[in-house]
């Protein structure tokens, strides 16, 4: 079968989706494709995030291109990042290959407490001008190296979130760099949280892949939407203005966090009871 015939319109569209949203707001690969994913298109978890972490990967660096050209990445920022999330990624993924998969229990903490912050963080996002007051208040007392400790140790708690659920890159990291760096716009936030991502997605991603977990198919029909979505939602980022975005960004990650929550309570048995009745019949 050629590639025409293995395209499903349906997967290019939800890469479309996410895409722009990624260019536009840095946050969507893992937050929102992941649950999109498991929930919509019945994908199994494992691959649905080991999938994600290279669409995340490939999307991100079309992205990041963008917001490079047009001076929207905040370098020091992303090399800061870097120095926590590559180490706590490749820790992480050496644990998991050791030991296997994150048991479900585990896994159900891990998405209630990022439903939850995304939650926090799109009401944060809508009162960004008191955060911004709120920060810049204690902006002058913060010393460099706590500043730069913060990022580190931000990097370090995304690369393990991400190998482990594909979930937190953009999330967790515009998150806490809008208070980090208050003094920011918005669109210098989102493009170096999505420049940071693409070496960290690489690396889990090819972990994840290397373990099996990923779906070649479904990953280039991901693609196919998710470029060209990037690359419009990167340029329309670096030219719309704070008052656009925060909306924006504050709509993403509420939607981010109903997704999780519903990923995490929807009961896996509600599977075995659709099968269920069809094996009865066999017999």
């Amino acid at each position: 079968m050629g590639l025409t015939g293995s395209i499903d319109i349906f997967h290019a569209v939800a890469g479309l989706l996410v895409g722009t949203l990624v260019g536009l707001t840095g946050v969507g690969g893992g937050s929102l494709m992941t649950p999109l994913l498991v929930l919509l298109f019945g994908v199994s978890a494992k691959t649905a995030v080991g999938t994600d972490l290279l669409f995340a990967a490939i999307t991100k660096i079309a992205g990041s291109a963008v917001h490079g050209s047009r001076e929207t990445v905040e370098w020091k920022i992303v090399k800061r990042m870097a120095l926590g999330s590559i180490p706590a990624a490749l820790l992480t993924l050496l644990v998991l290959a050791w030991v296997g998969k994150v048991g479900k229990s585990t896994e159900h903490v891990i998405l209630i407490s990022l439903a939850c912050l995304l939650a926090l963080t799109s009401l944060a996002v809508i009162g960004r001008k008191w955060l911004f007051r709120h920060a810049h208040e204690r902006h002058a007392a913060r010393s460099p190296e706590r500043e730069i400790g913060g990022t580190v140790l931000l990097g370090a708690l995304i690369g393990f979130a991400v190998s482990i659920s594909s979930v937190g890159a953009g999330a967790i990291g515009v998150t806490v760099l809008l208070v980090l760096y208050p003094k920011l716009p918005v669109a210098r936030i989102v493009g170096s949280d999505i420049a940071h991502a693409v070496p960290l997605a690489l690396i889990a991603g090819t972990g994840h892949w290397i373990m099996g977990d990923v779906n070649g198919t479904l990953l280039t029909n991901l693609l196919i939407g998710s470029i060209p979505g990037v690359v419009v939602g990167s340029y329309l980022s670096s030219h719309a203005p704070d008052k656009v975005l925060q909306p924006l960004l504050a709509a993403v990650l509420a939607v981010s966090s109903w997704q999780l929550f519903v990923k995490a309570t929807t009961p896996e048995k509600v599977k075995v009871d659709v099968i269920a009745p069809a094996k009865a019949a066999e017999r």
